[in-house]
């Protein structure tokens, strides 16, 4: 598994808004940190190709398979101001035990 953070510019302050993963059986993982209480979303399920609004392209499943290996794995794990260290820490060992099992 590759593990890839945001790096900040030096004098430069983010303010994140989601911290999205890539992880196998997203629902299974999904499912798995609903039950632990860790919420998460799905942002883009579908990729554009295979969107409704973009039928009209003429685009079809697997023109893309970048896109569509994405929409099939991303998850968005919580990320705010209020989130202390003990519930950060909390989210990536539970997600950690999650894809370990």
């Amino acid at each position: 598994m590759q593990l890839v953070l945001p790096v900040e510019a030096p004098g430069r302050t983010h303010i994140y808004n989601q911290f999205v993963v890539r992880v196998p059986d997203r629902d299974g993982v999904k499912r798995a940190l609903d039950a632990a209480g860790i919420g998460t979303a799905i942002y883009y399920p579908v990729p554009f190709h295979e969107q409704e609004c973009f039928a009209a392209l003429g685009h079809h499943h697997g023109e893309f398979p970048h896109a569509e290996a994405a929409a099939a794995e991303t998850l968005a794990l919580p990320i705010y101001g209020e989130l202390t260290e003990e519930q950060q820490a909390y989210v990536v060992s539970t997600l950690a035990a999650t894809l370990a099992s």
